[in-house]
C-alpha cells in the first residue's frame, strides 16, 4: 500500500507540548478528548510503545485511525484497524486516513498523521438510471 499526500503533525505536537510546559496552555486545554474518541481508543484503538507526553502514566498511547471518502458512503468517518487499510486502498480510488494518538487516563489527544490511500484511478461512472415511461 502506497500513501500519498502524507502530512506529519510532529511539529504541531511539539509546539503544543512546548506551550504546555511553558505555561501558555494548561493541561485542561490539551487533555480534552471527546468521550467518543476515548471510547474508540478503548475498543478499536491500537496500542503503541510510546508513553503519554503529558501525564507519563502507566498506559501507553493508543492510535485511533479514521477513514473518510465519498466512496465509503455511510461508513465514511469510521474507525478502522491498520490491517484493513491495504484492502480498502485496493478497492477505492481515494480515501483520506487520519491517525490520532490518545491517552485514555488523562485525555491527551493529538492528530499525528494524515494521508491519502487508494488506487489513484478515477472512480468508474455509473450509467444514468432509466426512468420508466409515464403512461
Amino acid at each position: 500500500m502506497r500513501s500519498r499526500s502524507v502530512i506529519d503533525y510532529a511539529l504541531a505536537r511539539r509546539a503544543t507540548l512546548a506551550d504546555l510546559r511553558a505555561g501558555r496552555l494548561s493541561s485542561l486545554d490539551v487533555c480534552d478528548a471527546h468521550p467518543y474518541l476515548l471510547r474508540a481508543a478503548r475498543y478499536h484503538g491500537e496500542p503503541t510503545k510510546k508513553r503519554c507526553p503529558v501525564c507519563r502514566g502507566g498506559e501507553n498511547l493508543i492510535h485511533v485511525t479514521y477513514t473518510y471518502g465519498d466512496e465509503l458512503g455511510g461508513s465514511s468517518g469510521r474507525v478502522r484497524a491498520t490491517r484493513e487499510l491495504p484492502a480498502l486502498a485496493a478497492r477505492h480510488s481515494e480515501l483520506q486516513v487520519y491517525v490520532v494518538e490518545v491517552c485514555r487516563p488523562c485525555g491527551w489527544n493529538h492528530l499525528t498523521l494524515a494521508y491519502t490511500i487508494g488506487t489513484g484511478e478515477p472512480k468508474a461512472r455509473r450509467a444514468p438510471r432509466r426512468r420508466a415511461a409515464d403512461t
